[in-house]
């Protein structure tokens, strides 16, 4: 697919929409996408503005700022919108402190199960952000929505059946398994006709699926890598989701998330124990001494130091780690984990700390402090994922000097370039992949990082490798700023059609309700948010 440079009189604007935001609330890559891209965009003429619920991280930090819209009956709450400027975003806040006025994990109670009311909590967010886009903010009419993962999805719902002239929507999939699943009973609380709850509306499995939702009614669907972009229109990696996704196909761009490369500095990174210039692979020596210190490791230059941060799930592949253990540590291999997420895993980790003391040691519990030193300070970065939409772990991995160890999955096989024999001859190589995941070849990629890393000459050519591949955003946000503009003149070439849905052709439908009967069959995903602790 080409994308259309259609270069518009004023900059666009667009509307992001979003249930976390960097630095004010953070469980994952989410976040950081949400709160680094808006600068990027501003360079190629977008101008975003991003709604996030009222959280207290987010109160606390706001400043005066203006009320720019109150609503007595926001599916059922009183509600006021601020707008703030803070670390140099613009941003709407959904003030309704029945919703989101609760300490702790954005989705999740101090029981650590969902909050029991996520249906009408993020329903009230797409349905502000709805009204948002029909006008409802003085002076400021977006463009363009971006809604983001399943906790914006409903609002291309909203602007389909409210049955007005709409901006167009593009739904951005982060994490396709966390996908926005409540009962069928919820579907009149949550303001949507009763005809919405169709194969060709809301419906999904016999529930209301807010993912789905964004799916079928946007007018595009982006995701974070362009190969996550194939996985998921397969049986294996659409979860459910599919039939679908293969029926939005032509419809459907996968574009790599980049980070912010004047945060991630290791020069100026506040959190890195010894800063060093983003090509001075040797300084990061001292680091390395350090992080070893710090988890009561011995401090050996000559041990391969892996790190791995993340949040500790089958996803990511940690329960993998105690298959391998016992040979990993037959060498001269260090690791530390850091990370939060399943009880069992959480205790197994606890278990090798216990086993092997010198060569393991585990930080239970997201730290932002440790996702910057890590890169700084290990040998490679550790990602065995079973899949991985993107991925930011090893983009810092790379700019840091640390070499990353991957799975080839999703974003991991699109930034990595494996140390095989012709790339090592080309030096084009930056770091290590392996498939399928399973301990077998896990245990095979560490063994042929830790031969590379023992010849000394080849791994700081693998490192400087690492460190010139461009992480930054400029390439990344320059394809959706041509991807939005291109979103905003096929919606106004359609207008005289009205609404907000790009309708499915009748051989997509006809595909879409043929996958749709087959994947029925298959088991459905129960979880609907994402787990606490980085999502790299």
């Amino acid at each position: 697919m080409s994308l259309v440079n259609v270069h518009p009189v004023r900059p666009v604007e667009l509307l992001s929409v979003a249930s976390e935001m960097f630095p004010f609330v953070k469980t994952g890559g989410l976040g950081d996408i949400v709160g680094t891209l808006p600068r990027a965009l501003l360079l190629h003429g977008i101008r975003t503005r991003t709604l996030l619920p009222g959280y207290p991280a987010l109160q606390a930090a706001r400043n005066e700022g203006r009320c720019v819209a109150r609503f007595s009956d926001l599916l059922g709450h009183e509600a006021a919108i601020w707008e703030n400027r803070l670390h140099g975003n613009d941003i709407f806040i959904l003030d309704v402190p029945a919703l989101y006025d609760r300490a702790g994990d954005p989705y999740v109670g101090p029981d650590g199960n969902d909050w029991p009311d996520n249906d009408i909590r993020f329903a009230v967010l797409a349905r502000a952000a709805a009204h948002i886009a029909h006008g409802a903010i003085e002076g400021y009419c977006p463009d363009l929505v971006q809604a983001h993962d399943w906790q914006a999805g409903l609002t291309a719902a909203y602007l389909h059946y409210d049955q007005r002239p709409a901006p167009p929507v593009v739904q951005t999939i982060h994490n396709l398994s966390f996908q926005g699943c409540f009962p069928a009973s919820s579907l009149p609380r949550l303001g949507l006709p009763a005809h919405a709850l169709c194969m060709e509306g809301v419906e999904y499995y016999g529930q209301v699926g807010f993912l789905k939702a964004g799916l079928y009614f946007a007018a595009w669907i982006t995701t974070v890598s362009p190969t996550y972009a194939r996985e998921i229109q397969t049986p294996e990696g659409g979860m459910g989701l599919d039939g679908l996704l293969r029926a939005r196909a032509r419809m459907l761009t996968g574009i790599l998330n980049g980070i912010d490369v004047d945060i991630w500095n290791p020069e100026h990174d506040p959190d890195v124990h010894f800063p060093y210039r983003l090509r001075d692979i040797a300084g990061r020596a001292a680091n390395k001494r350090a992080l070893q210190a710090e988890f009561g490791l011995p401090q050996d230059p000559d041990a391969f130091l892996l790190g791995i941060v993340s949040r500790l799930t089958m996803q990511k592949g940690i329960d993998l780690l105690p298959d391998v253990a016992a040979d990993l540590f037959g060498d001269n291999i260090q690791l530390v984990v850091v990370g939060s997420g399943s009880l069992s895993i959480q205790r197994e980790l606890s278990i090798l700390q216990r086993r092997f003391p010198r060569r393991f040691a585990c930080h239970i519990g997201y730290s932002e402090a440790l996702g910057h030193r890590m890169p700084a300070s290990v040998d490679a970065l550790l990602m065995p994922s079973r899949f991985e939409p993107c991925g930011l772990t090893q983009m810092s991995a790379c700019h840091y000097g640390g070499v990353p160890i991957a799975a080839r999955v999703g974003g991991l096989a699109d930034t990595i370039v494996d140390a095989n024999a012709a790339a090592m001859a080309g030096n084009s190589a930056t770091g290590f992949l392996f498939s399928p995941v399973d301990a077998t070849t896990l245990l095979a990629a560490i063994r042929r990082a830790h031969t590379t890393f023992r010849d000394r000459q080849a791994w700081a050519i693998l490192q400087r490798n690492a460190v010139a591949y461009d992480v930054s955003w400029s390439g990344k946000a320059a394809q959706y700023a041509d991807l939005f503009r291109m979103v905003v003149a096929r919606a106004r070439s359609r207008e005289d059609a009205g609404g907000n849905v790009v309708s499915l052709h009748r051989a997509d439908r006809t595909a879409a309700t043929a996958a749709r009967r087959r994947i029925a069959r298959q088991p459905r995903l129960r979880t609907s948010r994402p787990r606490p602790g980085y999502q790299g």
